[in-house]
C-alpha cells in the first residue's frame, strides 16, 4: 500500500527564517490529514546526532500529539571536516552508528544515506543498524543515480547481504520528463541564453537526460559536450549545462527492478501548476507501475523549488506542500 508522508526538508526556509517552529510544521501536516513524517535531524533536531535527552522527548512528545508516524531521518556523514584529510572509514563509520542511535532514539526505524555515502562505511556499521532495528537506505538521486561508482558499490553490498537492513530511497527526480521551468527562469535573471535552454530542452524530448548523453571524466563528473561549449556565452550558460545533469529520465523498470529494495520515495516537488500536476515529473507513470507492482511504503513530499525563488519574493512551502499532497492522493486513489 502507498502511503503518504512530507519531507520537512520542504519547510527549511519557513524553519530558517523562523516563520515556522517545528510544533508549526508538524501541526499543518497534520492539518492535511497526512501522518507520515521525514526529517532531516541536523536541520531541525538541536544537538544531533547526540541531542539531549529533553530534546528527544520534547520531538517525541510533538509526534504523538499530533498523532504522526515517524518514517525517516535523512542523515549526512560529514567526511570532509578537516582541511587537510578526508576522515577515515573507521571515524566515518563512528559517526554512522551515532546517527544510527540517533534516529532510533528519536523514533525512527529507518534511515537515509546521502548519495556519495561509501559502502565500506556502511558496512562497519551494519552491526548496529540490525542491533538498533533501524534500516539504512542510500538515496538513489538524480546525477548520482545507478551508474555513480559508489552507487554501485552499494547495490552490490546491498544485494549479497542478507540481513535486510539495506535498501534504497528512490529520489522523483530521477524520473523527469523536462527540465524544472523554475530553475530556468531562476537562471534566464542571471543572463542564461535561449540557445543553452533548447538545448537541453530538446535532450530531454528525445526521451533522454543530459546524465546520460554528455561525457563523464575519470572521476564520473559530467563534461560539456562539444557541441554545447559552442553556444555558451557567459558563466551562467556553463553553470546551468553542468546543473542539467542533476534531472534524469530514468526508465521506470528500474522499479521493477529493485523494487525488493525499495524502501522509501522522496516525492521530489519543482512546482506545481495550475493543472494540480508537479510540473517535470511523471507521477501518475510512477505511481501507477508502484500500484501495479503492489510496492508498501511511504512516498514523502520533498520540496526543493525553494531554491529558486527569488530572494525578494516569498516562498509558499506550505502552498506548494498541500497541492503536491492532493497530487499524490489522487493518482494513489485511482
Amino acid at each position: 500500500m502507498i502511503k503518504q508522508a512530507v519531507s520537512l526538508y520542504s519547510y527549511q526556509d519557513a524553519y530558517a527564517w523562523k516563520k515556522m517552529s517545528l510544533e508549526d510544521i508538524l501541526r499543518e501536516i497534520a492539518g492535511m490529514g497526512v501522518k507520515g513524517i521525514e526529517i532531516l535531524s541536523d536541520q531541525m533536531i538541536h544537538g544531533s546526532p547526540n541531542p539531549a535527552p529533553e530534546t528527544i522527548n520534547r520531538f517525541r512528545a510533538l509526534m504523538d500529539q499530533y498523532q504522526m508516524v515517524s518514517v525517516c531521518n535523512d542523515i549526512f556523514i560529514n567526511s570532509t571536516l578537516y582541511r587537510n584529510r578526508r576522515l577515515t572509514y573507521p571515524e566515518q563509520a563512528e559517526m554512522l552508528r551515532a546517527e544510527i542511535i540517533n534516529a532510533k532514539n528519536l523514533g525512527f526505524s529507518m534511515i537515509r544515506l546521502v548519495s556519495g555515502t561509501n559502502a565500506e562505511v556502511v558496512k562497519r556499521a551494519l552491526d548496529t543498524a540490525i542491533r538498533e532495528g533501524v534500516k539504512v537506505g542510500l538515496e538513489i538521486h538524480a546525477g548520482m543515480s545507478f551508474d555513480a561508482p559508489l552507487t554501485a558499490e552499494f547495490c552490490k553490498l546491498m544485494k549479497t547481504d542478507k540481513s535486510g537492513y539495506l535498501g534504497l530511497v528512490f529520489d522523483m527526480g530521477i524520473f523527469c520528463k523536462r527540465h524544472p521551468p523554475i530553475a530556468t527562469r531562476y537562471s534566464q535573471q542571471f543572463g542564461l541564453s535561449q540557445g543553452v535552454i533548447d538545448y537541453v530542452d530538446d535532450i530531454f524530448a528525445r526521451g533522454t537526460d543530459p546524465a546520460r548523453v554528455f561525457p563523464k571524466a575519470s572521476d564520473g563528473s559530467h563534461l560539456i559536450p562539444d557541441d554545447a561549449k559552442r553556444l555558451i556565452k557567459n558563466p551562467t550558460d556553463e553553470h546551468y549545462l553542468i546543473f542539467s545533469t542533476g534531472y534524469e529520465n530514468t526508465p521506470l523498470s528500474v522499479l521493477d527492478e529493485f523494487l525488493p529494495y525499495l524502501m522509501h520515495i522522496h516525492g521530489k516537488l519543482y512546482e506545481m501548476m495550475p493543472n494540480g500536476e508537479e510540473c517535470c515529473i511523471a507521477y501518475p507513470e510512477v505511481i501507477a507501475r508502484l500500484k501495479a507492482l503492489n510496492w508498501d511504503g511511504y512516498i514523502a513530499t520533498e520540496y526543493e523549488g525553494n531554491r529558486f525563488v527569488n530572494l525578494d519574493e516569498p516562498v509558499d512551502c506550505s502552498g506548494q506542500v498541500r497541492q503536491h499532497q492532493a497530487m499524490l492522493a489522487r493518482h494513489i486513489n485511482a
